[in-house]
């Protein structure tokens, strides 16, 4: 998957939307807007993160020697 793909883009709405809606529902603190946001744009970062390092040696025409 292209990283800032439209896939990407598709992906990372679900997750942002799935995390903020099970942030603030399932919380009854004062401030439940804010951690539910802070939650859901960590989660899109740790995603895009993860895609960035999955995709980073995607087309590597050199592996490792000795791979097994």
């Amino acid at each position: 998957m292209k990283l800032f793909g439209r896939n990407h883009i598709i992906i990372s709405v679900i997750t942002f939307v799935i995390l903020f809606l099970m942030n603030y529902v399932g919380n009854d603190q004062p401030d439940k807007i804010e951690r539910a946001l802070m939650t859901s744009i960590a989660g899109v970062i740790g995603l895009s993160i993860g895609l960035f390092i999955l995709n980073k040696g995607k087309n590597d025409k050199t592996p490792p020697q000795n791979f097994d």
